[in-house]
């Protein structure tokens, strides 16, 4: 049997015990790691898909943070709400929910004002070396793909 470590408190979660197990030279978590974009989808108005030319990554640390980092291939891209000039940065605690597969995290500092102190709600799912991140209203219409690093 793997050794335990208690959870930080921001990686407490509230449907599973708070002790994690530690797999040798491994995260604490599932996806405490950093993951590589590797694509961005969205689903316009009618349900089309669409590729978006994208590229980034997501560090979740075992001290419980996620950072992002992202960029929009166009140049000109118009500012989003979570993009100033087709970059798209923040970072923050993060709190994980496995039995409903989330995740929420506070911002603490972004690139976009606005979202500092924000709860931002993700859905996300594990397969080995893939993380799939969607947000929690399918109606926002993305999805993006990563990879393990």
């Amino acid at each position: 049997m793997a050794p335990t470590l208690p959870a930080p408190a921001s990686l407490r979660r509230t449907s599973t015990p708070s002790r994690i197990p530690v797999r040798p030279n491994g995260p604490r978590e599932p996806f405490a790691s950093r993951w590589r974009m590797t694509s961005l989808q969205i689903t316009d108005s009618q349900g089309k898909k669409a590729d978006v030319p994208y590229s980034g990554q997501v560090i979740f640390s075992q001290s419980g943070t996620l950072s992002v980092q992202a960029m929009d291939q166009d140049p000109a891209a118009k500012p989003t709400t979570y993009t100033a000039n087709g970059y798209e940065a923040y970072y923050g605690p993060v709190a994980i929910d496995e039995e409903k597969s989330t995740f929420t995290i506070t911002v603490e500092s972004s690139l976009v004002r606005n979202l500092i102190g924000q709860e931002l709600q993700r859905v996300f799912e594990v397969a080995g070396d893939h993380l799939v991140i969607t947000p929690v209203d399918p109606e926002e219409g993305w999805r993006v793909t990563y990879e393990r690093l």
